[in-house]
């Protein structure tokens, strides 16, 4: 039976060991980890080859299968990731907000970890290392709870993490897996208030909503994208085929995967039809509507065109399916994506300057991007090294949650006896 008690109770007491680890001896484990995790590749391949094949026999979707999938490149990328959180600036005891009182009274903040961090996601064995490397950097514990369908690669990367800690003198407790699938031991983690400070959930709406109805702990949502690309009248056409490629078909089944095309009617007769050229190559189903489903039909290629549903402007696709509409310009665009958009990553492809201030300026997504893919929003590709996960909320943090975004501050006065009258 798993006692959850007891893991609060363990990671508490590792929390507190963590926060007084120099820089030093947490980049140790931090490179005690990736070695293991290239000792033991073979294990975890393993494993993780028994998770996809029970994947398959429940009928999983590819793209499910894709998130739960280790590969020796997956596996190395992974202990290089470890290996740059290693080399990443230590933002424990960084003091900021300086001042000093009227009355000589000196005051900062200065940066200390949050404490012990709960993570509940699916399929993604991948994130079970992201998680306890950037936790360990910034010296907090953590308990995981992965997905059913991906629970023999998780015990198997928390049993390396752990060899790997125990080697380099530190609490095995700071990393824990629950192990056992029920969904009860769910509930129960989110009510664990007396030893888990933060809650992170990284699934589908869900999982999120389960999260903000029935923790009694601070929750981080976020994750889900309905991410978009406004094609605008002044874009490189040529340039914005390859962008929107490199969002919908680079991995498709990840947040940061573009869902939904506008294109400014002025050039959509001449863009539609090399977008769809494009996409046919990957397979990419295009599912449009309006004007945009009448250019296609007429002049598509091989790209399989539907009419899009009441629904599909409102789906994460995960999948090789994108959206396309037609929009009358900037305006229609923006409203289109306030309706519609998660506030994840949203991108405008246009060289007039006038209009990418205004999308910036307008579209309150945490990451906005002007002539780029959405798919950089990562916390790898943004040099945080890996991440816990994306917020979309707006309380504490916002995007890729890296280094900083896993440490809370203390106000820390320096006086020569000063007393208040």
């Amino acid at each position: 039976m798993t006692d959850l008690v007891q893991m609060g109770q363990a990671a508490r007491t590792a929390s507190r060991r963590l926060a007084t680890l120099t820089t030093g001896q947490k980049n140790a484990a931090l490179r005690a980890i990736a070695d293991e995790l290239e000792a033991q590749a073979g294990t975890v391949l393993a494993q993780n080859a028994l998770d996809i094949a029970d994947g398959r026999a429940k009928g999983l979707s590819d793209a499910l299968l894709d998130r739960l999938l280790l590969t020796e490149k997956r596996l190395a990328a992974l202990a290089a990731d470890a290996r740059q959180v290693a080399e990443l600036p230590d933002p424990i005891g960084a003091e900021f907000g300086g001042r000093v009182l009227p009355n000589g009274l000196r005051l900062s903040k200065r940066r200390i970890p949050i404490g012990v961090i709960g993570v509940i996601y699916e399929a993604r064995p991948n994130v079970t290392i992201d998680i306890a490397t950037l936790c360990l950097k910034t010296g907090n514990a953590t308990i995981l709870r992965g997905g059913s369908e991906t629970l023999r690669s998780n015990l198997a990367l928390v049993q390396v993490i752990q060899a790997a800690l125990d080697r380099a003198g530190l609490p095995p407790a700071a990393v824990q897996v629950i192990a056992d699938p029920d969904r009860a031991l769910v509930a129960g983690l989110l009510r664990l208030d007396k030893y888990v400070d933060m809650i992170v959930p990284r699934g589908g709406a869900g999982l999120h909503r389960l999260c903000r109805e029935q923790s009694t702990i601070p929750v981080i949502t976020g994750g889900i994208g309905i991410c978009h690309i406004f094609v605008d009248e002044s874009a490189d056409l040529a340039r914005a085929v390859d962008i929107v490629e490199n969002a919908k078909v680079q991995r498709p089944s990840v947040c940061n995967a573009l869902d939904t095309v506008l294109v400014h009617r002025a050039v959509a007769p001449a863009f539609l039809p090399l977008m769809a050229a494009r996409l046919a190559q990957s397979g990419v189903e295009l599912r449009a509507t309006g004007d945009a489903l009448a250019i296609l039909r007429a002049d598509a290629g091989d790209a399989k065109v539907i009419a899009a549903g009441p629904d599909d402007f409102d789906q994460e696709w995960l999948a090789l399916i994108l959206g396309v509409k037609i929009v009358g310009g900037l305006d229609e665009a923006i409203d289109h994506i306030q309706q519609h958009s998660t506030e994840h990553s949203d991108s405008i492809l246009t060289n007039d300057l006038a209009h990418a201030n205004r999308f910036v300026n307008e579209i309150n997504s945490a990451a906005v991007y002007v002539n780029a893919s959405t798919r950089f929003t990562d916390g790898g590709q943004f040099g945080l090294g890996a991440e816990v996960a994306v917020s979309t909320q707006k309380l504490h943090a916002r995007g890729p949650l890296g280094l900083e975004e896993l440490t809370t501050y203390k106000w820390v006065g320096i006086g020569d006896g000063q007393i208040r009258e």
